[in-house]
């Protein structure tokens, strides 16, 4: 290649490339220092908006012309290693990058819409751990859910939607669990969403025929004291988790329902026979996020105030365990038996009464538990 065209290369590509980065760079910066959780490139007509989900809410921080907006995606794309030419058809990456100091996980999602792509980044912190004791709004609940990891075999199950915090929890357990207990525990997961040493981590992998199942079945030779099953997706999981939990270990999974109890007709519906679901079953939780009051600023944060950042969001529990799950199961089989535990709504509404949560959360939380 001749001097006069890399220069000519030089000055029309390069900078190019450059802005580009310096504009990703800029947008993963700006939605790691807001604690945001996801970030949507979404197209338009005419340009393209570039938002962040904080909790609940979507918030725009930023509008591109069409042009620029599928450069960024692109340059996204191959910084994943993804098929940059490839806009018809989704696709999935992940990157592992330096933001502000810390190293951020990065994973991505495309899905074509009117011949454009649209690309979502979820924001994993792979040094933000919470803190064993900080894991609930309310303490007492965080030491009977470590309490349930004392049992050698069983099935624990964490419910919740989307973005609840389920993942977080189960790691701030296991991680706690492993140091004090000392077992072994093996996750199958897809993805890998955190990297700790303390536990040994497996990839759901379809395209190497690592999928949850077969994981499963390969995990059960390796002599796991606990297994974490990233989610239950389909029967044939739910049937190995629960032969694993028989068989002598202790499982722990997540699923997407809508309350604790909700999570035992899940079982059901996945084939999985009442006799085994009453000898596994340990505990079922249902977990929210919650946004805080500031205790100094008494509703949102100032700029200015000391706090801001610390009082943003926390977990609170529904727990189904003992004599209430035994309640519970009994209900689901048609019996006309009442399980007398406290929900999701009581546990919202006892933190809005001590003034630790947002009273709007109410409405957000509960409005449909209401509707039963």
């Amino acid at each position: 290649m001749s001097n006069y065209t890399y220069d000519k290369i030089k000055k029309v590509v390069f900078p190019i490339v450059s802005e580009i980065e310096i504009l990703a760079n800029r947008i993963i910066s700006d939605a790691a220092r807001n604690q945001a959780t996801d970030i949507h490139i979404s197209p338009r007509q005419n340009d393209t908006l570039v938002q962040i989900r904080l909790t609940n809410k979507l918030i725009p921080r930023l509008t591109l012309p069409k042009n620029e907006c599928e450069r960024l995606i692109s340059h996204f794309k191959f910084t994943a290693n993804m098929d940059i030419g490839e806009r018809r058809r989704p696709q999935s990456g992940a990157i592992v990058c330096n933001v502000n100091g810390q190293i951020m996980g990065l994973r991505l999602s495309t899905l074509p819409s009117n011949n454009r792509e649209s690309l979502v980044i979820r924001l994993l912190p792979q040094q933000d751990q919470i803190p064993f004791h900080q894991l609930s709004l309310f303490p007492s609940m965080t030491r009977k859910l470590l309490a349930l990891l004392k049992h050698a075999h069983g099935l624990i199950i964490f419910t919740g939607p989307t973005g609840s915090g389920k993942t977080t929890t189960l790691y701030s357990l296991l991680n706690e669990t492993a140091h004090l207990f000392h077992r072994n525990v093996i996750t199958l997961e897809d993805p890998v969403e955190k990297t700790y040493d303390s536990v040994l981590q497996v990839q759901v992998n379809e395209k190497a025929g690592v999928t949850y199942a077969a994981g499963l079945k390969a995990i059960l030779r390796h002599d796991p004291d606990i297994i974490m099953v990233g989610e239950i997706r389909d029967a044939e999981t739910a049937k190995i988790a629960v032969r694993a939990a028989l068989t002598g270990h202790l499982v722990l999974t997540t699923m997407h329902t809508r309350d604790a109890k909700g999570a035992v007709f899940r079982l059901r519906e996945f084939g999985v026979n009442w006799l085994e679901v009453e000898q596994t079953l340990i505990a079922v939780t249902a977990q929210r996020l919650v946004e805080l009051t500031c205790p100094f600023c008494e509703d949102e944060c100032s700029p200015n105030c000391y706090t801001s950042g610390r009082w943003k969001r926390a977990s609170v529990f529904e727990l189904l365990s003992g004599r209430n799950l035994n309640a519970a199961m009994r209900a689901a089989k048609g019996e006309k038996i009442t399980a007398n535990y406290r929900t999701l709504k009581n546990v919202i509404r006892k933190g809005i009464v001590l003034g630790f949560i947002k009273p709007s959360e109410y409405d957000r939380l509960v409005f449909d538990n209401d509707q039963r």
